[in-house]
């Protein structure tokens, strides 16, 4: 694993170190998507809904990303670009369900929010401690760090939102977190299409 620590961005994660951590991050984001899906209905929260989402496209995006390790450039690059896609697609879809609550709003259970965002929280620190040593490489093994890590925040947004709506009993604070959280999918989207456009540039030199 000397050249992921060396900080090389041309690490394909081909080692069973990574792996390995793979794995382990795949079980995590599956338990936590049925966990939160589950809740985010009992709570009438889009915010966790949003999440829950989140952790079935890590699912998804990691176990894609498992597939290609070791293969061409061109295929990782085009399995980065996928992930890349499904978050702005996710993004789209986040905003577009917050803009229908908005019209027919129902204010959220604070505590099922909270408690659930604390847990899901958790489980995205220790993902996210489980692929730091992995944080820097090429764009596909970037695009599971950068998801991991927005996870980690998002899941902080959340206890925010539930805070916010315990306080003003409201579905605000919930419905502006699920918005942010929508722009930080999109976000990273664009962080990934950049990524897999300058190894491409280089590909080519």
């Amino acid at each position: 694993m000397g050249s992921c620590c060396n900080n090389d961005h041309h690490f394909d994660g081909a080692s069973p170190e990574y792996k390995r951590a793979l794995w382990w991050v795949i079980a995590i984001n599956g338990l936590m998507f049925l966990i939160e899906m589950g809740a985010s209905f009992q709570a009438s929260s889009q915010a966790l809904q949003a999440d829950a989402l989140d952790f079935l496209g890590d699912t998804a995006t990691y176990t894609l990303s498992l597939l290609v390790i070791g293969r061409p450039l061109r295929i990782r690059n085009r399995a980065a670009l996928f992930k890349a896609a499904s978050l702005m697609i996710m993004g789209v879809a986040v905003f577009g369900m917050t803009l229908y609550r908005v019209i027919f709003m129902q204010t959220p259970e604070a505590v099922t929010m909270g408690s659930i965002g604390a847990l899901a929280f958790t489980a995205n620190v220790i993902s996210v401690l489980i692929l730091l040593r992995f944080r820097n490489g090429d764009a596909n093994v970037r695009s599971v760090w950068l998801c991991s890590r927005n996870d980690a925040i998002g899941n902080i947004a959340v206890m925010i939102a539930a805070l916010g709506v315990w306080q003003s009993n409201t579905a605000w604070p919930d419905l502006i977190v699920a918005s942010i959280m929508a722009g930080l999918f999109s976000w990273s989207a664009i962080q990934i299409f950049r990524q897999v456009s300058q190894s491409n540039d280089h590909a080519c030199e």
